[in-house]
């Protein structure tokens, strides 16, 4: 049976590793606060029989021995590395509904056919290093040495310097791909927006997960006196920068029905006084969606929206791609197969696409994945008011572990976990 209780106190000590007088928790990938939650979670899965191993990356990868070791391997994960003053909840339910599915068939003296295996994945959030599932990528082996001395902190601390820190060699970064076969990798998260609470559902079930295209745009025009310059004479680089803000709201917005959303989350500008015209202006593009065509079609209006721009202005345009990843669309087999385990077992549920990207989409190119939502309350994430409820969470786990009974085929089953 999925323990409450055990659940409750496993979120009530790991909320204390990282926690701000202010409020909110702060465990920045590889900081001490990350790695004494790590060493927390590693007694954690070896008190429920686990046998843990560290990859060249700092994933822990824990084993539950299946009766047949070299079947393919059904492995649950997510992360417990926060953004500055976050919450308790994103990545951490994953991995602690993780741990206590292997603890309720530990209890229930149940075997099963297939390895188990959970991974805790390092740096899925990109509050340090710039860049996002960090940990999930080096599994996939889509992390070299050269990104690993290209990703900086605020502090000038490269990744690659981060990790041997921490005791890990980066020139091994290659040894962090996974080579065993995966049935399927599983992963439970709170959904970080406002749709099941508003549907009033319990539970969902992602069906795609949307990717970022992030861009960085450089405007340049020529800083000049407010008073003394013409308004025909100007080259105000934030004017235009202005236009190509509204431009990703509307290309966006003519794509929402695809799930496609864009944001203009950063704009730098210069020289930033009040009777200077800007000179130079830079913009943080962030474009995501679940539907890689409509995506590409945002994008590429907008790119020839910034010429238009450009040219209609005069002054000086730099797009930057800083990342261009795939939305991944969860197989209608996985779907189905997790929705019925949630009807089997009474839980209000909807299907729904993931609009954050998560771990799962670097794994689902490797074998099929699936993802299991549990609301937040008021869609509120990354933000010290981040909550869930125990018992919601509790229902997620319990729909990992029907699903872990008949994808590892277990030798007995009980009432339902």
């Amino acid at each position: 049976m999925i323990s409450v209780k055990r659940l409750e106190e496993t979120f009530r000590r790991l909320s204390a590793i990282g926690a701000q007088a202010g409020g909110g928790i702060t465990r920045l990938a590889f900081s001490d606060e990350d790695w004494e939650a790590r060493n927390y979670i590693r007694e954690l899965m070896e008190v429920a029989g686990l046998a843990v191993r560290v990859d060249a990356f700092g994933n822990l990868i824990a084993r539950r021995e299946g009766l047949n070791p070299a079947a393919p391997v059904v492995m649950l994960g997510s992360h417990i590395d926060s953004v500055p003053n976050g919450g308790n909840y994103d990545g951490v339910a994953g991995v602690l509904a993780a741990i206590e599915v292997v603890r309720c068939l530990e209890a229930a003296g149940q075997s099963t056919a297939h390895p188990l295996e959970i991974v805790v994945f390092m740096a899925e959030e990109s509050s340090r290093f710039g860049m996002a599932t960090l940990g999930s990528k080096a599994f996939c082996g889509k992390l070299s040495l050269t990104q690993l001395e290209q990703y900086t902190d605020k502090q000038g601390v490269t990744l690659a310097q981060a990790m041997r820190g921490r005791g890990l060699a980066p020139e091994n970064i290659g040894h962090a791909r996974y080579d065993q076969a995966i049935k399927v990798f599983l992963e439970l998260h709170i959904e970080q927006g406002k749709v099941l609470e508003t549907m009033g559902k319990q539970i969902g079930i992602v069906t795609g997960i949307a990717a970022p295209t992030r861009l960085k745009v450089i405007v340049t025009g020529q800083a000049d006196h407010s008073g003394a310059t013409p308004m025909n004479m100007r080259q105000d680089a934030l004017a235009a920068a202005a236009e190509i803000i509204l431009l990703v709201e509307k290309l966006a917005g003519q794509e929402s029905h695809n799930g496609t959303v864009g944001t203009t989350g950063m704009a730098k500008v210069e020289p930033g006084v009040m009777n200077v015209i800007p000179g130079r202006v830079e913009l943080g593009i962030d474009l995501r969606g679940i539907s890689a065509a409509s995506k590409r079609q945002v994008l590429g209006e907008l790119t020839s929206g910034i010429a238009e721009v450009q040219a209609r202005r005069g002054v000086d345009m730099e797009i930057i791609t800083l990342t261009d990843e795939k939305p991944v669309e969860i197989s209608r087999e996985i779907v189905e197969f997790l929705q019925n385990i949630a009807e089997e077992y009474g839980y209000v549920n909807m299907l729904l696409p993931s609009g954050a990207g998560h771990d799962a989409m670097h794994v689902a190119e490797m074998a099929p994945a699936g993802m299991v939502f549990v609301p937040c309350k008021g869609g509120i994430s990354h933000n010290p008011a981040e909550w869930a409820s125990i018992d919601d969470i509790a229902a997620g786990a319990r729909i990992l572990l029907g699903a872990v009974r008949k994808l590892a085929e277990s030798t007995e089953t009980d009432n339902k976990g």
